[in-house]
């Protein structure tokens, strides 16, 4: 019987060791880089009264983002302004961009991009503003890349952000889930 006892409790030790390497394996998982190495499936934007004022669901579940991008003016480049609708399924697939042109900032008429605005916001039909998740994706328009687009870590130790082209004006860190931007 001793025997017996002894064996039990052998098995016990081992059992209980290999949970404790198992749970220390899985936080090591967890902390490493390797958990970077894949650009995020989703990623979430939480409406907001800044650059995420007009995104939310339409009634069938469409989820839909309406931005204002733009090419900087920089060194004699006078940049270019737009107007972005972009359209996700209900499980966020991307499926849809509306884009219209401004013209340059200097160019720009304020009223025409008001006008803009609220006939897309009137295309969509009934729909609420509130958080989404959608799908990272990048697209060419008017020779210039469009969308929620991955940006691989430079250092191994970096992580992925998703950043909203062109103008990089939000930019999503991990955790992808929490719909906080940096701007």
């Amino acid at each position: 019987m001793q025997s017996e006892k002894q064996n039990n409790s052998k098995i016990e030790r081992y059992r209980a060791q290999r949970l404790v390497a198992a749970v220390a394996e899985l936080g090591s998982l967890a902390a490493s880089p390797a958990m970077s190495q894949q650009p995020p499936r989703l990623v979430a934007i939480g409406h907001d009264d800044y650059h995420a004022q007009h995104v939310g669901r339409l009634s069938d579940g469409t989820q839909f983002f309406l931005t204002t991008p733009f090419v900087p003016a920089l060194r004699g480049n006078a940049g270019r302004e737009f107007i972005a609708l972009y359209l996700f399924a209900p499980d966020g697939r991307f499926f849809e961009a509306r884009i219209d042109d401004l013209g340059t900032r200097a160019e720009v008429d304020e009223q025409r991009a008001r006008r803009i605005i609220e006939q897309r916001l009137r295309e969509l039909g009934e729909f609420e503003f509130e958080r989404i998740e959608v799908q990272p994706f990048q697209l060419e328009r008017f020779g210039t890349t469009f969308g929620l687009v991955p940006r691989a870590p430079e250092e191994e130790e970096d992580s992925w952000w998703v950043t909203v082209e062109p103008g990089n004006y939000m930019a999503f860190h991990e955790p992808f889930d929490s719909g906080e931007y940096d701007t």
